[in-house]
């Protein structure tokens, strides 16, 4: 039986692209927004997330399957005393995947890649229709303590 200790976590290439945009546009909401015939922005986007050293987008991957991603990205700032804070992204996790704990181990890894980059706070930010997800953050221990804004441009 594979298991979350299986897991291999590592920067994603534009190899895994494929898998990535798949799982972005497997949901209701990333179906209307996603694009999995045309990787020319994504194979861009990941450019230039790589070629910046506070991004990290990397895969899950079991068995030479790519079944997660998520993107996390290291923010300085001025607030509470010049904290660097983490945001977590575009966290997926393949269907066959999903209930198996590798969700869990990703999300640990993130905070513990977070802790290591010095962060003091990590964020992340979940569609307000997406309830499966916040009981999932909230037991890894994501409170939600705030109301988030978003204005399409």
């Amino acid at each position: 039986m594979t298991t979350a200790e299986d897991l291999r976590i590592r920067p994603a290439t534009e190899a895994d692209l494929p898998a990535v945009v798949a799982m972005l546009a497997d949901d209701p909401l990333g179906a209307h927004r996603e694009s999995p015939d045309d990787l020319t922005p994504y194979t861009a986007a990941l450019k230039q997330l790589r070629d910046d050293p506070n991004q990290y987008v990397v895969v899950a991957e079991l068995d030479g399957k790519v079944v997660g991603t998520l993107q996390l990205t290291i923010v300085h700032g001025l607030s509470r005393k010049g904290a660097t804070r983490s945001i977590i992204e575009a966290v997926r996790v393949h269907e066959d995947a999903r209930g198996s704990g590798l969700g869990t181990r990703f999300i640990e890894w993130a905070i513990a890649e977070s802790r290591a980059r010095g962060c003091q706070l990590v964020q992340l930010t979940s569609d307000a229709t997406r309830t499966d997800a916040h009981r999932f953050y909230e037991r890894l221990g994501f409170t939600g303590s705030h109301v988030g804004f978003k204005l399409p441009l």
